[in-house]
């Protein structure tokens, strides 16, 4: 899936075992923004990997003499608008960011070391490449997919839709709304992709989060053609089609093991990637680099910080008074038991997210539905301890007990038990929180996420039988106007779609 470029022999100083070492190693650069024709981002990025360095070598030094330089001509003058972000992981790994603000006709990417290019660097890259917000779309999907490193199928997205091989989406349509219309409790959205323009018609009293489905659909037809199609978006967090009824095709952000809910990336982590380098700043990138302590310097206790919307957490709360050497655990607001807020406050205020990696422990534990942190977890090289759960999100389904998390009982009666567990295994623990993010670099990061929606949204496309039809009334969704300079695809231009 990722472009690799390996640089060898880069002369590097670095400090082992109270010795000044020069070696000669490979250096390996790779990632999706090495192909950012292909692959168009709110922001590329992209990983120059020392192989010679790790975090138990890192020496700052490193990250003094690294730089990078990207930059580009426009259509109209000899500098393209670009921003770049470097992030040091700090174990010899630095992760490169960058924003395009205007179509460029040529990008240069130079890597630097002590002020001098890396072997092959600069890499030179032809245009015409777009920002993001360019409605420029391929109008071959497949050739897209392939195009911009797509797997060709999800398990989760084959089991998700097994029952549902042929849908009419008329019965379907008129069946949700007669169920689950229910202004007070429920908000749902209907959408129609129709010759790659986004229609829908919202029903329920709460129906802000419609801007998180928009948002991905109108991200995805700027890069390519989608497929018609319709579907209902749930805009709520829990799940709601009981197994034990009719099947009802039902799109979420959450699924559970009792219910048929298809299963999408969560509105938090697609927001997380189509404002990477904009409004949000939580991300599994970002996570990496702002972890300021290596793994030995970091607390030997496990932290949590949230609201009250779970009994469990609770008990978590109970838990860590009796053990404050192991865990330390504050609630930060009260809605779902406000009336215990004098047993379990004072509540306390929130902290940066990145402060939770100055311990080595995290924990897990169920919201409302399935906690929405946890791919920020696993990427943050913390060892995870995650609450046994019914909730799952789009990924749980790849992830593998005492190789990525630790699990823990749903009542967390055996808490404080793993915890020492890891405090008496500290090898097993630190390799379990690096396959962790590892985990989250192969399976969460933006073109992942990207790319699930496409392939979720191609197969479900072709399982409408009936026809796609844009009802009376619908609202159209708009893309943004942006000035853009569009290549044609195999003699079809952008204004011939």
């Amino acid at each position: 899936m990722f472009t690799f470029l390996y640089f060898k022999c880069l002369f590097i100083l670095i400090y082992i075992f109270n010795e000044n070492l020069v070696l000669c190693k490979e250096i390996k650069v790779f990632g999706p923004g090495l192909q950012p024709k292909n692959i168009v981002m709110p922001a590329r990025y992209f990983f120059v990997n020392f192989t010679s360095v790790n975090e138990s070598s890192y020496d700052k030094d490193l990250s003094r003499n690294f730089a990078v330089d990207i930059s580009g001509k426009s259509f109209k003058k000899d500098h393209c608008r670009i921003w770049v972000n470097t992030l040091d992981r700090k174990d010899g790994t630095f992760i490169v960011r960058y924003k395009i603000y205007e179509t460029c006709t040529q990008l240069t990417i130079g890597i630097y070391y002590k002020n001098k290019h890396i072997q092959n660097s600069p890499i030179q890259i032809e245009g015409p490449i777009q920002p993001d917000q360019c409605n420029c779309p391929n109008p071959v999907f497949q050739s897209w997919l392939k195009d911009y490193g797509c797997s060709q199928t999800y398990k989760q997205i084959e089991k998700d839709l097994i029952p549902f091989q042929r849908v009419e989406m008329k019965q379907q349509i008129k069946k949700i709304i007669d169920k689950y219309h229910r202004p007070e409790s429920t908000s749902f959205c209907h959408y129609v992709i129709k010759e790659n323009k986004i229609y829908r018609d919202c029903y329920g009293k709460h129906v802000g989060f419609n801007m998180f489905a928009d948002n991905i659909l109108l991200s995805l037809s700027r890069k390519t053609v989608m497929p018609d199609m319709e579907m209902v978006i749930n805009l709520g967090d829990w799940p709601l089609i009981h197994k034990n009824g009719e099947k009802l095709a039902m799109f979420s952000w959450c699924g559970s093991d009792d219910t048929l809910d298809i299963v999408m990336p969560t509105y938090d982590i697609t927001e997380s990637t189509l404002e990477n380098l904009g409004r949000v700043t939580l991300d599994t990138l970002s996570v990496q680099g702002n972890v300021e302590r290596k793994w030995s310097d970091r607390e030997t206790r496990a932290i949590w910080r949230g609201r009250d919307s779970r009994a469990e957490r609770l008990k978590l709360i109970d838990i860590a008074r009796e053990n404050p050497d192991l865990i330390n655990a504050s609630l930060t607001n009260f809605f779902f038991f406000r009336e215990k807020e004098a047993k379990y406050g004072p509540k306390v205020p929130h902290i940066s997210f990145f402060k939770f990696f100055d311990y080595k422990y995290q924990i897990n534990v169920d919201g409302t539905v399935a906690a929405y942190r946890f791919p920020y977890l696993l990427a943050g090289g913390g060892l995870v301890f995650k609450q046994d759960s019914s909730y799952y999100e789009h990924f749980y389904s790849k992830l593998t007990q005492w190789e990525h998390y630790v699990p823990v009982k749903s009542d967390l009666s055996d808490l404080v038990e793993k915890i020492k567990w890891a405090k008496n295994h500290d090898t097993e623990a630190v390799d379990i929180a690096r396959s962790a993010r590892d985990f989250a670099n192969d399976n969460l990061l933006p073109q992942h996420i990207i790319c699930y929606h496409a392939v979720l949204f191609s197969e479900w496309s072709k399982r409408i039988i009936d026809g796609v039809q844009v009802r009376e009334g619908m609202t159209h969704v708009p893309q943004t106007d942006f000035e853009c300079r569009c290549e044609s695809y195999k003699g079809i231009s952008h204004e011939d779609l």
